[in-house]
């Protein structure tokens, strides 16, 4: 059985890579020049049943060539590609800039959702990308030594209806909070950016004057329609020593549409900061 890899940046796809192997896949990865990690290389120098051919962005239709070449007909994205290099990297062949002059808007759900669907009728089914990561699913409830304290549930439960309703014009998906108020909003920039300039701007801060409370929450939502295909909510050890470096002390995440990289490292690295991480469902 053949599986087309659709990779971009992080460790989504190394991960993705083993379970699909782990389940008797050969791999035909699509690695994206300008954010797939060159160890993809070695990976498949030390496995005759992965294929390694790279891409740039916009090169929709070298992606179908290479998946009928190769008699892929499912695939699956995994790792981020930068909401900002999906619009200022792309030098589009003419079938992706076909899609682009007919879309309604250029947000990612849109311009992703177009892509699944020409691969679809090419005869290429996008798959979702936790059909081989469903034990990195977050859990519902407390999954850190510490429970949130009641200052934090105030600001998760503030911050899921800011989240939520951001999420839904899919500007982004994390909003950081402090006393009930929003410090910073993600967009093209990613949730570890946004939780660093959170951090940041209450820096700079005068201590004296400031009402807020200097402690930061981080709430982190799926999109009210996620199309768990690609762009799925990721957190990683990476996002707690950011959160650590910005004064971030409680991290919300979504149960069940969330997936926990290095679990075991990532809450260690947390309870050793006494950061409080729980999982919640959202209505």
């Amino acid at each position: 059985m053949k599986l087309g890899l659709i990779a971009g940046n992080g460790r989504f796809p190394f991960l993705l890579l083993d379970a699909a192997r782990a389940q008797g896949f050969s791999v035909v990865v699509a690695a994206i020049r300008e954010e797939t990690d060159p160890e993809i290389n070695h990976r498949a120098a030390m496995d005759e049943r992965i294929t390694v051919t790279w891409l740039s962005l916009g090169e929709l239709s070298r992606l179908i060539e290479l998946f009928h070449k190769e008699g892929v007909t499912a695939a699956v994205m995994a790792g981020q590609v930068k909401h900002k290099q999906i619009f200022s990297s792309i030098r589009p062949d003419w079938r992706l800039a076909k899609l682009l002059l007919n879309l309604r808007s250029r947000n990612t759900d849109m311009l992703l959702g177009a892509v699944a669907k020409v691969l679809g009728d090419e005869g290429i089914e996008l798959i979702s990308s936790t059909a081989f990561l469903e034990p990195l699913l977050a859990a519902e409830g407390v999954l850190s030594a510490r429970s949130p304290d009641e200052e934090e549930k105030k600001n998760i439960e503030y911050g899921l209806g800011v989240a939520g309703a951001v999420a839904g014009f899919d500007i982004g998906q994390t909003v950081v909070v402090a006393a009930q108020a929003c410090v910073a909003v993600e967009a093209m920039e990613g949730t570890d950016q946004a939780i660093a300039r959170a951090g940041l701007l209450m820096a700079s801060l005068d201590e004296d004057a400031s009402t807020l409370e200097r402690k930061l929450t981080v709430v982190k939502v799926a999109k009210p329609k996620q199309d768990m295909r690609f762009d799925v909510p990721v957190i990683g050890i990476k996002t707690i020593e950011t959160m650590i470096e910005a004064g971030g002390s409680c991290l919300s995440v979504e149960a069940g549409r969330t997936l926990l990289f290095d679990r075991d490292a990532l809450l260690t690295r947390a309870n050793e900061a006494g950061i409080a991480i729980v999982a919640t469902v959202r209505d």
